[in-house]
């Protein structure tokens, strides 16, 4: 009876071993560390600090020149200060220009009605197929006269410069 027992004992000492250990309870908490770090706002204190044309509203400017600056051989301060100063304000120009065309496109709706696509189909049958062309060097219309640019009568030489199989004889 002790033998069954110290039998009985060790066995289930040794099954107990295989026994997965009880896992911590997972949080399903609403506010968890992922939803509170997606949530923040990260251009709170500038709220448009995203949008086209916000540059403007911040202070950036090319840093004054001292004595210790570096000035390109051949000029003086002033010079450098001026080249530096027409730089600035080609950028500001450039960027003023394309503040201006921000938001500004083509509706699709429109094109597509422009081009005839919702009546017969007869865009299909048009050399560009309804689409809008880019300007070339020529008006390959046809419609200037001699703004297309012609045959001007000049051949292709063979490779060795003869004039091909039917000059030779």
């Amino acid at each position: 009876m002790k033998t069954s027992a110290v039998i009985i004992a060790a066995s289930v000492a040794s099954a107990s071993a295989f026994v997965p250990a009880a896992k911590a309870p997972v949080s399903t908490e609403l506010n968890g560390l992922f939803k509170t770090i997606s949530d923040m706002d990260l251009w709170a204190p500038v709220a448009d600090s995203n949008d086209y044309g916000a540059r403007g509203k911040k202070v950036l400017k090319t840093g004054a020149l001292t004595d210790k600056s570096y000035i390109p051989s051949g000029l003086t301060k002033e010079q450098y200060a001026k080249i530096r100063g027409e730089a600035d304000a080609k950028k500001e120009a450039n960027y003023q220009k394309n503040v201006k065309k921000a938001g500004v496109f083509l509706d699709y709706t429109e094109f597509y009605l422009a081009r005839g696509s919702d009546e017969n189909g007869s865009w299909m049958k048009l050399p560009n197929l309804g689409h809008r062309m880019a300007k070339t060097k020529y008006d390959w219309s046809g419609e200037t006269e001699g703004e297309t640019p012609t045959y001007t009568g000049v051949s292709a030489q063979s490779f060795f410069g003869g004039k091909g199989k039917k000059g030779k004889k």
